[in-house]
């Protein structure tokens, strides 16, 4: 059965009747309303996906149905049943946001037909509202997901240079989310309905970069086939994100410099110069400055990228993100995956907090991934967790200050102490993996002077 509620007005209740009975054969879901007042009501009260009204009524006529549903349900649509002498005023009424009229008699076949068409209409709009939905999810300024100091600075500097068209440098380790930044970035800039174009430099060969970079003519070199558009021109209008900066080789520096500074590149074998507008994302896992005093990078190319700096945190930095992080891959990784997994035990949360993570956000993401896939129950618990994880967090770590002769309440104190230490500070997960409720924790900390 179709979901699709569709509301049939017209004073005429035989009228009404065999127009709703006639959309109901086709598996839709109708209601009648026998004036213009009481399918006012109906719509006023919201869950209508296409209105049928006559236009001509004895209380209230269909421009005004048309008007109310417009302003309380403006996705909704709205179809108008007319006569000969009032097709004028139809048209007209189209013009005011009705889908389309019919002419009295009604044809059958021509009604389904028409609301069928507004159904499909209606289906991709959802969908696209979805996409758009789950874009801004994944790539909107919620897309970082971080209360840390560290990534509440992040996002203040993302927020206040997205809408610009500074040159931006993005350092920090591996899988700490540079390429997640340059996507929100540019998601959030005036660009954003433009090419974001992507380039590893260390997965390119050195001989191939620069006809990646800048294209080529044809016969330019060995194997130059045909002529090719590199990365700059595809991204001419949007933004170019040039990952792995620090391993682009020297001759390369030179020319990528020389298309900051003019903003044309020239393809491998021509000598003409075309005109691109970019906006330039750079990001490194590496110690520029280190590279620069070993002459492996350019000074005067790192000033030019390094308009604005963003430093990624590596996890264990950010410790108090490591729960959100794990509640936002679970949500991701059960839709993608449809597992209905939405808890992670106590004793698992553990594990996952005493991990060093030196894959960062990528190797927590790729480990929850796993774990959702090979659960078995709505709950992921330790056998769940990667053998590599267990093994490295095995070792059994001693509460500091533990020892023997201590009273009860001392050592529930280390273990309070030591257990926010974990995981950042953060009073919910503290009480999660402790066991006891957060007003039970609360109490406990008032009562050790731990707050």
């Amino acid at each position: 059965m179709n979901h699709t509620v569709i509301l049939v007005i017209d004073d005429n209740e035989e009228h009404a009747s065999a127009t709703a009975e006639a959309l109901q054969k086709v598996g839709y879901k109708c209601r009648i309303a026998t004036s213009g007042k009481e399918g006012l009501k109906i719509i006023e009260a919201g869950e209508i996906d296409i209105v049928i009204t006559d236009l001509i009524m004895h209380d209230i006529d269909g421009l005004q149905i048309l008007k109310t549903t417009k302003e309380r349900l403006p996705e909704a649509e709205v179809i108008l049943i007319t006569g000969y002498g009032t097709v004028e005023t139809a048209v007209d009424a189209m013009r005011k946001g009705a889908a389309t009229y019919l002419l009295k008699p009604i044809n059958i076949n021509h009604l389904r037909a028409e609301v069928n068409k507004l159904v499909e209409k209606q289906g991709l709009v959802r969908n696209n509202k979805e996409l758009h939905k789950q874009l801004d999810e994944k790539y909107g300024l919620s897309g970082i997901i971080g209360n840390s100091p560290k990534m509440q600075k992040v996002l203040t500097i993302v927020n206040q240079i997205s809408g610009t068209t500074a040159t931006i440098l993005i350092t920090g380790e591996s899988g700490t989310g540079k390429e997640l930044i340059s996507k929100i970035i540019h998601n959030n800039s005036p660009r954003k309905n433009n090419p974001l174009v992507v380039l590893n430099a260390a997965a390119i060969p050195e001989n191939l970069l620069e006809s990646e970079l800048f294209g080529h003519e044809k016969g330019a070199f060995t194997g130059a086939l045909y002529q090719r558009k590199g990365k700059f021109e595809y991204a001419s209008h949007g933004t170019l994100f040039l990952d792995e900066i620090g391993d682009m080789p020297l001759s390369t520096q030179v020319k990528l410099l020389r298309v900051i500074e003019d903003g044309v590149v020239t393809r491998v074998g021509s000598n003409e110069a075309i005109e691109v507008d970019v906006r330039l994302i750079a990001a490194t896992n590496q110690d520029l400055e280190k590279l620069i005093k070993e002459g492996k990078f350019r000074e005067d190319l790192y000033f030019r990228l390094n308009v604005v700096s963003i430093k990624l945190p590596p996890l264990r930095e950010r410790l108090e993100d490591i729960p959100l992080l794990i509640d936002a891959f679970l949500r991701e990784f059960s839709r993608i995956h449809n597992k209905k997994v939405s808890i992670l035990s106590p004793e698992a949360r553990k594990i996952l907090y005493k991990y060093p993570w030196p894959g960062n956000v990528r190797e927590l993401k790729n480990c929850i991934e796993s774990m959702v896939v090979v659960s078995m129950k709505d709950a992921i618990d330790t056998e769940d967790i990667p053998d590599h994880i267990l093994q490295r967090s095995g070792e059994t770590s001693t509460v500091p200050g533990l020892a023997a002769g201590i009273t009860i309440e001392e050592a529930e104190r280390e273990l309070i102490k030591s257990t926010l230490s974990t995981v950042g500070g953060n009073r919910e997960e503290a009480a999660k993996m402790l066991g006891i409720g957060e007003r039970t924790l609360y109490r406990k900390l008032d009562r050790y002077g731990l707050k």
